[in-house]
Order: C-alpha cells, then structure tokens, then sequence
C-alpha cells in the first residue's frame, strides 16, 4: 500500500496520543531464530524480520534494516561481518586524489543492494497498516568509509577537493538507490549520516548537508518521505544547516538534549525523533530501567507537537524483547494516562 507521505507527516504533529517510530529491524534475529550473518544475505529473511517485527509491535512505520556498511561494499570496501553484531567497513580503499578521481560509481543493484531493495519490494508488500520505510547511509558517512573515518578528518582541511570528489559520487550512488527503493515500493528512507555529527558547523555545512539536500531534492514528493538522522554530539552546533537539507522529518542520538538542544531550536511544523539510548537503556537495560527512561522523555517532550518517540540510533541486534516490548508498554501507559 502506498502511502501519502505528506499527509502522514503532518498526521504526527499534536499532543495526542502518538505511536513511537523506533530504528527498529535487527532484533528480528531472536525471533526468527537467525543470525545477522544469516539475516543480511536473504532478503526473504529480511522482509520476513520487517513482517514479524511490525506484527509485534505498534509502530508508527516500519524501518528496514539500517546496515550502513552496504554502500561501501558497493564501491569495493571491505566489510566485517559477524553472527551478533551489524556489519562494520574495514579500512580504506581511497588514498588520494588519483584515486579518488578514478573511483568508479557502482550500478545500483551491485553487492548487497539488490537483496535490500528485494526485501523492501517484499515487505512494502506485506505490510499494508503503515508505511515501509528503507535504511541508508548518508553521503559524508559514506565517503568516510571509503577514506577512513580518522583521515577524512584531516582530508577537510588537506584536501578538500578531493572529498568533494568523492562527495559527488557518493551523493549520485545514494539518489539512483534511494530511486531504486522508491520504485520497489518503499514510502521513505531513513538516511544516516552519523559521520558528519563529528565535523565542526563549518565543516558540516560544506561537506555534508549540500549533499544531503541534493539527495532530498531528487527523491523526495508527497510520496516520498527522507527523514534524516544524526546521532553525533556537535548536532547542536550545526542545527541550522541541517535544517537546510529539507527532509520530511529529523532523527536525533541520544547525545543531545531533545527538548533543550533541539525541540527548542526547530520550528514547530517541524517532526522531530528520539532519543532512547539504543545500547545503554535499551539494550543493556531491564525492563523496569527501559520504562523509567521513556516515561521521562515523554514527560518532558510530549507536550511538543512535533516531537516523536524513537530510540535514538539504530537498536542492536540482540537487545531482549522485554526492553523494546517494555519501551512501547511505556508509551503507552504514558498517553492513555495523559489523553
């Protein structure tokens, strides 16, 4: 089922009572008896997860799987992959400018991404009661894998021209994906670009958000929804020009403040997400520790009409269900108590 995404969009705004929008796929590994080894090479197997998780719980959407190591497989990265844990880049495959004007952009398709666009193509199918919404990375967290996360730091300032290069590539890989996962039939895309939380304001404004928003600008319609995210620490300092990017709505990490470092800030037409620590509470916590936290952060931002309740990353695979079950009990609670 295809969805108005404007019209959802702005159906999240007002103090009523809300259903959470959690960063939430990976857990499915306990539930279907799987690992994320097993998990990230069937697309069956994912779209099965997104199934499964959406029949358990009552999400506002339904979130893909946020394995930001994908598009940099594409581009000939090396990828870490393990039973328990999300993929993670390893190393560099850019060295300089040379190579970095040789870099060839992958076919859309290539690597991993045609079983994630499959599995979208699936679950978008199946799940008809909210919208389906995929994952990817962002174009500044994309070129940090490709230059290594510690040298595009330095390459900022060294050479500028050429991360710009590698910018562009990056940004016209992520618009034909981002196209591709429009036409299998997803609603929107949660893009991560948590690398860029690390850049200073004017750093983040010239090598990020342009890139962002070009990606926003290509794919985004009253059908099709970007909701960005950043979980860096600096978000606060450079609020402003990721608000330039214009996506639908903005997913912030659990190392701001939501109501003071961000609610605050942004205008009130504009949908806001967060922030339960997905490791800290929501993964290492209990049940009883899950629930105290989200019942303070509704506490404190409910009453904001453009707030929405998510984790504030991606939740790890093997969170137990009793916390996440816990987090949505406790929303819950929350507004029928406060309708």
């Amino acid at each position: 089922m295809k969805y108005n995404m404007k019209e959802w969009i702005e159906s999240l705004k007002g103090t009523g009572k809300k259903k959470p929008l959690p960063v939430l796929s990976f857990p499915c590994v306990s539930l279907l008896g799987v690992t994320v080894r097993e998990l990230i090479s069937d697309s069956a197997l994912q779209a099965k997860g997104m199934l499964t998780v959406a029949s358990r719980t009552d999400a506002a959407a339904a979130v893909s799987f946020m394995d930001l190591s994908v598009e940099a497989e594409c581009f000939g990265a090396e990828v870490v992959i393990s039973d328990g844990e999300v993929p993670t880049v390893k190393g560099r495959i850019i060295n300089d400018a040379d190579e970095a004007e040789a870099l060839a952009v992958p076919p859309v398709g290539s690597g991993r991404t045609k079983l994630y666009i499959d599995a979208i193509r699936e679950a978008s199918a199946a799940i008809v009661d909210r919208p389906t919404l995929a994952g990817m990375i962002g174009p500044f967290s994309l070129a940090a894998r490709l230059l290594d996360v510690s040298e595009i730091m330095m390459d900022c300032y060294d050479d500028p021209d050429m991360v710009h290069t590698v910018l562009e590539k990056a940004t016209e890989f992520l618009t034909e994906y981002a196209r591709a996962y429009k036409t299998a039939g997803a609603d929107g895309i949660v893009m991560a670009e948590p690398v860029a939380g690390l850049l200073s304001p004017a750093l983040e404004e010239e090598f990020s958000s342009p890139y962002i928003k070009k990606i926003v600008d290509a794919v985004q319609d009253d059908g099709f929804a970007v909701i960005y995210h950043n979980c860096g620490d600096n978000v606060p300092k450079m609020l402003d020009s990721i608000l330039t990017t214009g996506s639908a709505a903005y997913h912030f990490g659990n190392a701001v403040d939501m109501e003071s470092d961000i609610i605050a800030r942004v205008p009130k037409d504009t949908i806001v997400m967060g922030n339960i620590d997905p490791a800290g509470v929501l993964r290492l916590g209990t049940p009883e520790s899950v629930k105290e936290e989200t019942l303070a952060l509704l506490s404190r931002c409910a009453r904001y009409e453009n707030f929405v309740l998510s984790s504030g990353c991606d939740i790890p695979p093997l969170t137990p269900w009793e916390n996440i079950d816990a987090f949505f009990a406790a929303s819950e609670e929350f507004y029928n108590k406060n309708a």
